[in-house]
Order: C-alpha cells, then sequence, then structure tokens
C-alpha cells in the first residue's frame, strides 16, 4: 500500500498499446445500453405515461446523460484493468455486478412496469456501484471520480423509482 492509501500496482503501459481493452471495455457497457433498449423499446412512452413527481426529468434527457455515463463506466474500468491486471479482480467483479444489475433494471421499469421489482434492483445496484466506487478509489482514485457522475445519477434514478412505485 502506497502512502496515499492505493494499492500498489504494476506500471501501466502506455494507453495506445492497450487501447483494444478500452474498446472492449467501453463496448461491454454500451452492449448493456443496447440490450436494455431492446428489451422496452417503449421505454419513452412508458414514461410519459407515468404518474411522475415534479421534480422528474424529461424523457429526451435520458439518452444523452446514459451515453456520457456508460463511456465513463467503461473508461474507469480499463483504468483499474490497466493499473492493476489480475490484482483488479475484486474490484472488477464488482463492476460486473453493478453492471448486470442494470442491465436486469429497464427490462424490470419498462418491460415488466414491476416498479417495486426494479426498485430493489436498483437499490442493489446502487449499493453495488458504491462498493465498487470504494474498491476503484484503492487502485486508481481518478477511476473512481469518473464513476461519481453515474453514482449522483442512480442515486437520483433511485428516489425517482421509489416515487413512480409510491404513486402506483
Amino acid at each position: 500500500m502506497t502512502t496515499d492509501g492505493t494499492i500498489e500496482t504494476r506500471s501501466a503501459s502506455p494507453w495506445w498499446r492497450s487501447w483494444p481493452s478500452l474498446v472492449v471495455f467501453v463496448g461491454l457497457c454500451y452492449l448493456v445500453a443496447a440490450l436494455g433498449s431492446m428489451a422496452s423499446a417503449d421505454a419513452g412512452d412508458t414514461y410519459g405515461a407515468l404518474d411522475r413527481p415534479a421534480w422528474a426529468p424529461p424523457s429526451w434527457l435520458f439518452g444523452p446523460v446514459w451515453t456520457v455515463l456508460y463511456g465513463l463506466i467503461g473508461v474507469s474500468a480499463w483504468l483499474v484493468w490497466r493499473r492493476a491486471g489480475g490484482s483488479a479482480r475484486t474490484a472488477l467483479v464488482w463492476w460486473g455486478v453493478q453492471l448486470a444489475l442494470n442491465l436486469a433494471w429497464t427490462p424490470l421499469f419498462f418491460g415488466a412496469e414491476e416498479y417495486g421489482l426494479a426498485l430493489v434492483d436498483i437499490v442493489l445496484m446502487l449499493g453495488a456501484i458504491v462498493v465498487t466506487v470504494t474498491l476503484f478509489a484503492r487502485i486508481h482514485r481518478p477511476a473512481a471520480g469518473l464513476l461519481i457522475p453515474y453514482l449522483l445519477w442512480v442515486g437520483y434514478a433511485t428516489a425517482l423509482n421509489a416515487a413512480i412505485w409510491w404513486a402506483e
């Protein structure tokens, strides 16, 4: 362990040598987005028909926000993997757990309209993101920092999911 509290790791190779892995990490995140959207093609209509609180965002905002967030999620994992390789296994497993929970949420909420189950899923996702950020911070603080907007957005989405579930 270093003096700043991070785990001592192998020196990272130049980014251009590991760019194929960057494509894999970011691509995996966008694959999750695509699969989620395929499972609920009418999400915009469903969202528009919901009894939403006054503080709910407009439906057009979700696409741009998630596009940026998925990119940050992928880059964050790549930075951790690049810095620590195999010693980042636990952190990357938690990254995968939160991504799997992320994948499950959209079909639960929009596809099945199971707002209570979606709430359980998003609360678990929020917890998994907190664990991931904590573990990433021990390996690569900037990588953990890239997940903070995601953590905040999922926290907001959790409150929104709870409000919609309560109103239904």
